[in-house]
């Protein structure tokens, strides 16, 4: 047991880290489409959902050709790439409509999600979980409603809340980015001087 608890944290250190740069560029990619999100959402939003069409597309086209290479879960690589290559080409054939259509589905999925969330709560309170666990079913219940009943209010502040975490998300990853520069030059510093050191003579 106490090799097993010690090798946790060496596994995570042994896990490789994505480069500076990287990181880099998605904080700024990020904080790009959370501004864009925020100052203008119909043709970011248009644009986002013709790129998820195109990106299912291809997708469902590799999903396919997979299979001349690889027949392990065939059914599924054969059902997800009917489903991909049918979502792409209605999204890219009609981009207006999709863009409507994709956000509100979405909020729709999220609806069915909270309501279906909190009737488990509220009967898993009725079975012995308590007031918390029926305080929580009521919330999320009154939450996918709203959603249901309100999609196009939700959507709103849906994509204001995804534009706000795309800014603090991108914000944070490019000060992220700079720390991992930094200390990736100290140590390349570090190393030399350690590796210059002399080795201290056997004992006679």
């Amino acid at each position: 047991m106490a090799s097993m608890v010690s090798s946790g944290p060496a596994l995570a250190e042994g896990l490789p880290r994505p480069p500076w740069w990287l990181v880099l560029l998605q904080g700024i990619a990020s904080l790009i489409i959370g501004l864009l999100l925020l100052t203008e959402t119909g043709v970011t939003v248009f644009y986002l959902v013709v790129f998820l069409g195109v990106y299912w597309l291809i997708s469902g086209i590799f999903d396919l050709v997979s299979l001349f290479v690889d027949r392990r879960h065939w059914g599924w690589k054969v059902f997800s790439g009917v489903i991909g290559i049918v979502a792409g080409l209605v999204i890219v054939r009609h981009p207006v409509w999709s863009a409507v259509l994709v956000p509100v589905t979405l909020v729709w999925i999220l609806a069915f999600i909270g309501i279906l969330i909190g009737v488990t709560h509220i009967i898993r309170a009725f079975t012995g979980g308590g007031w918390g666990s029926a305080i929580l079913g009521i919330v999320s219940l009154l939450f996918g409603v709203i959603l249901a009943f309100r999609p196009l209010e939700s959507l709103v502040v849906l994509v204001l809340l995804v534009s706000v975490w795309a800014v603090v998300g991108g914000a944070v990853a490019i000060v992220v980015s700079f720390l991992m520069l930094s200390k990736s030059n100290k140590s390349e510093r570090e190393t030399p001087a350690a590796s210059g050191q002399a080795q201290p003579l056997p004992n006679p």
